[in-house]
C-alpha cells in the first residue's frame, strides 16, 4: 500500500522521466535531420526537424539550434518565407537567453534571406547588427562574414536598381554606382581581415567579388587584377569551378578593353573547364562568347563553328532564347561571308523563334535582316509592312476603351461650349440666322421652329452629356471615397474598455434627455441642457473608442509563441528577469533602426514595372546581353553587319548575371549554417 505522499512523489518522478525521454527523442530527431542536411537531402532533413519540434523540448539552446537548421534547410530549398520565419524564431530565442553570439548569427542568416527576397533595407539592418555584435565580442570570423554579407547585399541592390536604364558596365546611374561603391568598401574590408587571419579561401572569394564589382563600375583594369588573384588562389585549392568563373570574368573584362585575342584564350579555357565539369549550359555560354569574339576578330569561319555548337546545345537544353540568339548570330556571320542562302535560312528561323517566344526586338531585327537578304538574292519582299500595320491596328483596337467609341469629343471642347452658350443666349423668336452666323448647309437660313428645335436638342444633349460625365465620374471615384470611410460598428468585448462602456447607453433620460435620434423630449432647463451635452459627449467618446480600439489592438504585440517548447512559461520568466534589470530607455539609434526597418513597408505597396516578366525569361545558354550589345556596336561600322539592330530591351536572364558570381563561403549560409549546431550542442553536454 503506497501512502499519499509516496504516490505523489512517484507521479512526479514519472512525469520527469517522460519529459526527459521526450527531450532525448527531440534531440535524436534533430541529429538525424542535421545528418541528412549535411548529406544534401534537405527535404528529408526538414521532415526530421519538424518531427523534433512536434516532440518538443524544454531546452532553449536545443530549440535555437533546431530553428537555425530549419531556416537554413528551407533557404536551400528556396522556401524563403519559411526560412525567414524560423530565423526570426531563432533570433527571439537567442535574445530571450541573452546569447549575444546567437543574436549575431541569427541576424546574419536573416540578412541573407532578406537579400534573396529583395528586401535590401531590412537585410542591411540585420547584417549591420551582425557586424556590430561581432566587433563587440571581438569575433573576427563573425566580423569577416558580416562584412562579406554586407558587400553581397549592396552588390545585389546595385544590380537590382541597375535593371532599369543604362545597363552597360560603367554606365549605370549614380544611385547604382553608390551601392556598388559601398559593396567595394565592405569587400575590401573583408579581404584585409581575411589576410590578417591568413584565410586563403576567403581571400579568393573576396577577390572574385571585388573583380565583379569593379567590372560593373567600368574599372576593367582593376577587375582584371582581382580576377587574376582569384584564379591563382583557385589553382592552389584545385577548385575547377572557381577557375572556370575566373577565366570567364577575365574574358569579359578583356573584351571591354579591346583585347580580343586575350579574351578568346580565356574563353577557350572556360570551355575546357566546363567540359571537365560536365556543365552543358556553361559550355554553351563559352561557345556563344567565343563565336562573338571571333566575330569581332573578323574570323567568320571560327565564329560560325562556335555558334553552331551553341545552337546544338541550346536545342538540347530546349533554350528557345539561346536558339534565337544563335540563329541571329549565324545569319549575320553567313551574310558577312556572302553565303546568303544559309543566311536566309537562319534569319527565317530567327523570325519564327522570336514570334514563338514573343521577342518583339528580335522579331523586328529578323524582319529587317530578311528584307535585306531577299533584296540581295533578288527575291520579292515579304509583306512586312502590311503585317506590321495590321498588328498596329490590332494593338490600337485592343487598348482603346469601348466607352470612347461612342463619345463625341467635340462636345467637351471649349469651342463647342461657346457655341452652346451662343445658341442659348439668342432669342427663340428670331426667324433665321444671318449669313455670318450660319453654317455652310443646304439652306441659306433656318425658320423659327427649326431653330427652336435645334436649340432645345442642343441643350438637352449638353445636359445629358454633363450628367453622363458626372455619373461616370462618380461611379468610378465613389469606391475610392468609400474606402476612406470607417464603419460605425462598435465591438462589445474590447479588453481595453471598462465594463461600463460595454453596456448599451440608455436612449432616454429623466427630464428631457436625448432620444435615440438625438432630439430632446419634454421641457429642458439649463442644467438639463448641460446634462444633455454631457450625454452627447459621452456617446461621442464611446463611439470613437469603439471604432479606434481595433486600430489600437492591431498595434499590440503578442507574446512569443515558440513551437516545440514544452514550457512556454520559461519565455515569460526570461522576459520578466530581463525586464527587472536596469534597462534604459531606447536611444536614437534604436528609433533610427526602427524607421529603417519600417520604411520598406511603403515599398511593398508599389507595383512592379510591366516589363518585369520579360526581364526574367530563362536563357541558360546565353551569358548576358551587354556583351552582345557591345558586339553589335563594334559591328555597326561595316555595311553588311548593319542588318542586325542593337536590342534596346532584350530579354535578360536574371539567373545568369553579367559576371560569374562567387559561391557563398560554404555550401551553407555564411553565418554557420551547417556547422553542426546540434552536434556541437551534444558534445558540449558530454
Amino acid at each position: 500500500m503506497v501512502s499519499g505522499s509516496e504516490g505523489e512523489r512517484f507521479v512526479v518522478m514519472m512525469c520527469l522521466f517522460v519529459r526527459q525521454m521526450d527531450s532525448s527523442t527531440c534531440l535524436e530527431l534533430a541529429l538525424e535531420g542535421e545528418r541528412l542536411c549535411k548529406a544534401g537531402d534537405c527535404r528529408a532533413g526538414v521532415a526530421f526537424f519538424e518531427a523534433a519540434i512536434q516532440t518538443g523540448t524544454d531546452d532553449l539552446r536545443t530549440l535555437s539550434a533546431i530553428y537555425s537548421q530549419l531556416g537554413n534547410a528551407y533557404f536551400y530549398l528556396g522556401e524563403y518565407d519559411k526560412a525567414m520565419e524560423y530565423h526570426k524564431l531563432d533570433l527571439t530565442v537567442a535574445r530571450t537567453m541573452g546569447d549575444r553570439l546567437g543574436v549575431a548569427k541569427a541576424s546574419g542568416n536573416l540578412g541573407n534571406t532578406l537579400k534573396v527576397m529583395g528586401k535590401f533595407k531590412e537585410a542591411i539592418c540585420c547584417c549591420e547588427r551582425h557586424l556590430s555584435i561581432s566587433q563587440e565580442l571581438e569575433d573576427k570570423v563573425g566580423e569577416g562574414r558580416a562584412l562579406y554579407n554586407l558587400g553581397n547585399v549592396y552588390h545585389a541592390q546595385g544590380k537590382h536598381l541597375g535593371r532599369i536604364g543604362p545597363q552597360e558596365p560603367g554606365g549605370f546611374s549614380d544611385e547604382v554606382k553608390h551601392c556598388l561603391q559601398k559593396a567595394v568598401e565592405y569587400y575590401a574590408a573583408n579581404l584585409r581581415l581575411m589576410e590578417e587571419l591568413n584565410d586563403r579561401s576567403a581571400q579568393g572569394r573576396a577577390c572574385g567579388n571585388l573583380g565583379n564589382t569593379h567590372y560593373l563600375l567600368g574599372n576593367f583594369t582593376q577587375a582584371i587584377s582581382y580576377h587574376n588573384e582569384r584564379l591563382a588562389i583557385a589553382k592552389e585549392f584545385g577548385d575547377k569551378a572557381a577557375e572556370r568563373r575566373a577565366h570567364s570574368n577575365l574574358g569579359n573584362a578583356h573584351i571591354f578593353l579591346g583585347e580580343f585575342e586575350t579574351a578568346a584564350e580565356h574563353y577557350k579555357k572556360t570551355l575546357q573547364l566546363a567540359q571537365e565539369l560536365g556543365d552543358r549550359a556553361v559550355e554553351a555560354q563559352a561557345c556563344y562568347s567565343l563565336g562573338n569574339t571571333y566575330t569581332l576578330l573578323r574570323d567568320y569561319p571560327m565564329a560560325i563553328h562556335y555558334h553552331l555548337r551553341h545552337l546544338a546545345i541550346a536545342e538540347e537544353l530546349t533554350d528557345k532564347v539561346g536558339e534565337g540568339r544563335a540563329c541571329w548570330s549565324l545569319g549575320n556571320a553567313y551574310s558577312a561571308t556572302n553565303n546568303n542562302e544559309k543566311a536566309l535560312h537562319y534569319a527565317t528561323r530567327h523570325l519564327e523563334i522570336s514570334k514563338e517566344i514573343g521577342d518583339k526586338t528580335g522579331q523586328a531585327a529578323a524582319q529587317m535582316n530578311l528584307s535585306d537578304i531577299r533584296k540581295v538574292l533578288g527575291l520579292p519582299p515579304t509583306p512586312i509592312d502590311s503585317e506590321s500595320s495590321e498588328s498596329a491596328e490590332d494593338a490600337k483596337s485592343r487598348t482603346r476603351r469601348k466607352s470612347m467609341e461612342n463619345m463625341d469629343l467635340l462636345k467637351m471642347t471649349p469651342d463647342a461650349k461657346g457655341v452652346l452658350r451662343k445658341y442659348q443666349s439668342e432669342d427663340a423668336g428670331i426667324g433665321s440666322l444671318s449669313s455670318d452666323d450660319s453654317h455652310p448647309v443646304n439652306g441659306p437660313s433656318f425658320n423659327t421652329s427649326s431653330h427652336a428645335d435645334k436649340n432645345t436638342s442642343v441643350n438637352e444633349e449638353s445636359s445629358m452629356d454633363d450628367e453622363s460625365f458626372f455619373e461616370l465620374l462618380s461611379r468610378f471615384q465613389s469606391k475610392r471615397m468609400d474606402d476612406q470611410r470607417c464603419t460605425l460598428s462598435i465591438d462589445s468585448n474590447k479588453e481595453n474598455q471598462p465594463e461600463q462602456a460595454q453596456q448599451q447607453v440608455p436612449t432616454h433620460r429623466e427630464g428631457g434627455s436625448l432620444s435615440s435620434n438625438g432630439s430632446t423630449n419634454g421641457t429642458t432647463t439649463p442644467s438639463d441642457s448641460g446634462a444633455n451635452n454631457c450625454g452627447v459627449l459621452e456617446e461621442l467618446m464611446e463611439s470613437i473608442a469603439g471604432m479606434q480600439s481595433r486600430r489600437m489592438d492591431e498595434q499590440r504585440a503578442s507574446l512569443p509563441q515558440l513551437p516545440g517548447l514544452n514550457n512556454q512559461h520559461a519565455i515569460l520568466q526570461r522576459l520578466s528577469v530581463a525586464a527587472s534589470d536596469s534597462t534604459p530607455l531606447p536611444d536614437d539609434n534604436f528609433f533610427d533602426m526602427l524607421m529603417r526597418c519600417q520604411g520598406s513597408r511603403i515599398e511593398d505597396q508599389r507595383s512592379s514595372l510591366p516589363n518585369e516578366a520579360s526581364l526574367t525569361q530563362s536563357a541558360p545558354t546565353v551569358p548576358d546581353d551587354d556583351f552582345f550589345s557591345l558586339i553589335m556596336r563594334f559591328q555597326s561600322g561595316r555595311l553588311e553587319d548593319q542588318r542586325s539592330t542593337m536590342p534596346l530591351e532584350a530579354t535578360r536572364n536574371s539567373a545568369h548575371p553579367t559576371a560569374d558570381e562567387e559561391e557563398p563561403p560554404n555550401s551553407a549560409q555564411s553565418t554557420g549554417a551547417k556547422d553542426g549546431l546540434v552536434s556541437r550542442l551534444v558534445k558540449g553536454r558530454k
